[in-house]
């Protein structure tokens, strides 16, 4: 063998050593960690108990972060939140080919307009959104696409799970989340802080009421063909606000039309001649301040004639009347008289001490002034005393009502849960903690004369079909003619109750309206309060009555029926 032969030789088998000893380190290394971990893993199977470690993980409190802070009602349940409902949007410079890409995006989300999509992804601008509030299902298949100018952006909707109930106390928020009206925009400054994110609303309203609030109202609406209707449930010990509703409403998650008619909340926004229900007032004040007794008698054998003006009685006795019979009986004669004998100055103060002259107090944006007359002569004073020439919301009715049978504390109304930490000082609302702190407008002796008067009217007086049976219910109907083109219409009217139950020991005011409901059958073709609000009232009673705790009674004696000649 030649020596070249030799060297080449000699020179693989050095070669092929090197690399034999470069192996042997990795190699060595892997067998070394591979064994570390087989030693660890029969180590942690055999010796470790990781229980400890699950209930770890498990127990962390994760915060999440809302961009809006849930509204509950008064036991929990859910009225507005928010939930995850990404955007599509659009880099139109990534775009590279825009009939193909829209073509795509009209295949996921068949409701948009082609020709608008198309303008956008060749738009010169850096961002545009093509739609919002897209489901998990339509997410999915856009990232299917996988187009490079197509953004999904994480945002959140706001959703109100009930729908239209309560529609005008929640009121909604726009694309942006930005509150236009309702609790949302009066409390936005605590429902958009990201500190209480985790600290929920809880409002006055109980949703089980609103219900049954609204079923109610829109069955007597429908019977009755009424263009509108309107309903209250206040507590009178605290002006907690259990249901509110106005009809027609609306629902925060469809469309919005800022001024359509369902927008309107009948019962904050617009005054209305609430008709005998402020005899009530007339009644109260005057007791109150000494001018008549209750064994007064009140000349109402013929109509009263003040100037070129002659008062009439819609149901007339023609005869002298004691006061509870002027109430029971709804006389415009004898309460323009008790009227004349209070005086015009009295008047006016007890009135503007009820908060007649103010807008009503709640915390709702939206809330209309009464409308007082322009002269405050003596047949202005006479026709307030029955509710006409004096306009004023129904809230205003109700928390004046709740004042009269209370024990005479004007509490005003409210939204808010009485028990929550909400500080309702920063948003101008009074936050006393005691119903004696209120303002006192009447005594306690007369608050208690009223509450007979009150349960004489429903079962002598024409709130008869509010009646049911074991729970005491007082209360007045009115019927108002409307002011159409600034003369009083005979044809359309504003009929209500308002009504108070238990008498004995009140505990919540109830109002219904109906705005130009038209007589039927069954009613002989009436429309008054008594025929088509007062059932109303006396349907919510029967069902809520139960439901709120309050215990059916008997044989709760009414005092001053010996004043009253029933069948006269």
């Amino acid at each position: 063998m030649r020596s070249v032969d030799l060297h080449i030789e000699g020179s693989k088998s050095e070669a092929i050593e090197v690399a034999r000893n470069r192996l042997i380190v990795p190699v060595f290394l892997f067998v070394l960690g591979f064994s570390v971990l087989i030693v660890r893993l029969v180590s942690i199977g055999l010796f470790e108990d990781i229980s400890d470690q699950i209930v770890q993980v498990h127990s962390v409190n994760v915060e999440i972060v809302r961009e809006r802070v849930d509204i509950l009602d008064r036991n929990g349940a859910v009225m507005a939140t928010n939930l995850p409902a990404p955007s599509l949007a659009v880099r139109p410079r990534l775009i590279t080919d825009a009939q193909e890409t829209v073509d795509k995006i009209i295949a996921v989300l068949p409701e948009l307009n082609r020709l608008t999509v198309l303008n956008k992804l060749k738009s010169s601008r850096h961002f545009l959104y093509i739609k919002r509030n897209l489901s998990p299902k339509q997410v999915w298949k856009i990232n299917a696409l996988g187009y490079p100018g197509l953004i999904l952006e994480q945002a959140e909707k706001r959703v109100y799970p009930q729908g239209k109930l309560a529609s005008h106390v929640l009121g909604y928020v726009d694309m942006d989340n930005k509150p236009q009206a309702g609790v949302e925009k009066f409390f936005n400054d605590h429902l958009s802080n990201p500190v209480r994110s985790n600290d929920p609303l809880y409002l006055s309203l109980d949703l089980r009421v609103q219900h049954i609030v609204r079923q109610e109202l829109k069955f007597a609406m429908d019977r009755f063909s009424a263009k509108a209707a309107a309903g209250i449930v206040m507590d009178v010990k605290t002006g907690e606000i259990l249901a509110m509703t106005s009809l027609p409403d609306f629902d925060g998650n469809g469309s919005i039309h800022p001024n359509a008619p369902e927008m309107k909340n009948r019962n904050i926004l617009e005054p209305y001649e609430m008709g005998s229900g402020f005899k009530t007032f007339t009644v109260a004040m005057a007791l109150d301040s000494g001018v008549i007794k209750l064994s007064d008698e009140i000349d109402a054998t013929i109509p009263l004639k003040v100037g070129r003006r002659t008062i009439h009685d819609d149901h007339a006795k023609n005869r002298f009347l004691s006061v509870p019979e002027v109430y029971t009986y709804s006389s415009n004669i004898g309460a323009s008289l008790i009227a004349r004998r209070v005086g015009i100055d009295y008047q006016k103060a007890y009135l503007e001490r009820l908060g007649m002259f103010d807008k009503p107090v709640i915390e709702l944006s939206g809330r209309s002034r009464p409308i007082l007359p322009n002269r405050w002569g003596e047949i202005q004073s006479m026709t307030v005393s029955y509710g006409h020439g004096i306009a004023v919301t129904p809230l205003h009715l109700v928390t004046g009502i709740a004042a009269v049978v209370n024990g005479g504390r004007l509490i005003p109304a409210t939204l808010i849960r009485k028990d929550s930490d909400l500080d309702s000082e920063s948003y101008g609302m009074s936050t006393f903690s005691h119903e004696d702190d209120y303002p006192r407008v009447i005594s306690a002796e007369t608050s208690g004369k009223m509450r007979h008067l009150m349960r004489l009217a429903v079962q002598y007086g024409s709130g008869g079909n509010a009646q049911v049976e074991g729970y005491r219910v007082g209360g007045k109907t009115g019927t108002a003619e409307k002011v159409v083109n600034g003369v009083y219409s005979r044809d359309e009217k504003i009929t209500s109750f308002v009504g108070v139950f238990p008498m004995d020991n009140p505990k919540y005011v109830i109002f219904a309206m109906l705005d130009e409901p038209q007589g039927i059958e069954e009613t002989f073709y009436k429309a008054t309060g008594g025929w088509a609000a007062a059932p109303v009232a006396g349907q919510i009673i029967s069902r809520i009555g139960p439901m709120l705790g309050v215990v059916p009674h008997k044989n709760i004696e009414t005092k001053y029926q010996d004043l009253i000649l029933v069948k006269n």
